[in-house]
């Protein structure tokens, strides 16, 4: 090999290494601000929560106990606050069921229920120990509905949990700081 030709690799393996790290820099820049983590997506000042009990104005036994175990799970599962007492947590987790209603969308032609619809409407809010409201919006109404057919082997007990179990997920939801 001559001397011209190592000249010739060596620019161009300099040429190459430049042009790597160049790229490399530049997709660091632009991934700076990204975290990996659900840490990262709720407040860093906040690290533990109390659930009360949720109050309901449902007729059904246990709609307001159901919905608040089901909304500890749900921050159980998928955040990085710890579940506590009400003299050590950092910030409270409060609510109502204010409706809970069943209506018939579908009958036969002997007026018996084919399908039914299965609504619930909550009121929740979360503050810090200072009565500080933690959510964008000081308190969140949710309305969610589930289409009930006992035909097909559903019952009313599992739509509500459905229902329930969606309201859990938006609750936590409205938890995560703001982008």
């Amino acid at each position: 090999m001559t001397h011209q030709q190592v000249n010739l690799n060596r620019r161009r393996v300099a040429v190459a290494m430049f042009f790597l790290t160049a790229m490399v820099a530049s997709a660091n820049v632009g991934c700076r601000g990204y975290h990996l983590g659900n840490q990262y997506l709720y407040r860093s000042d906040i690290r533990t929560v109390h659930v009360a009990m949720l109050e309901s104005e449902s007729y059904r036994r246990f709609s307001g106990q159901r919905l608040t175990e089901a909304i500890t799970k749900q921050i159980i599962a998928t955040t990085p606050l710890t579940i506590t007492e009400p003299a050590l947590a950092d910030s409270f987790i409060t609510g109502r069921l204010i409706r809970e209603s069943k209506s018939v969308t579908g009958e036969t032609l002997t007026d018996e229920a084919r399908s039914l619809d299965i609504a619930q409407r909550v009121e929740v809010s979360w503050v810090d120990r200072a009565g500080t409201p933690l959510m964008p919006r000081q308190t969140v109404r949710l309305d969610f509905d589930a289409e009930l057919i006992p035909e097909g082997g559903q019952s009313l007990v599992t739509t509500q949990q459905e229902i329930i179990d969606r309201i859990a997920r938006e609750v936590v939801g409205q938890m995560e700081m703001p982008w």
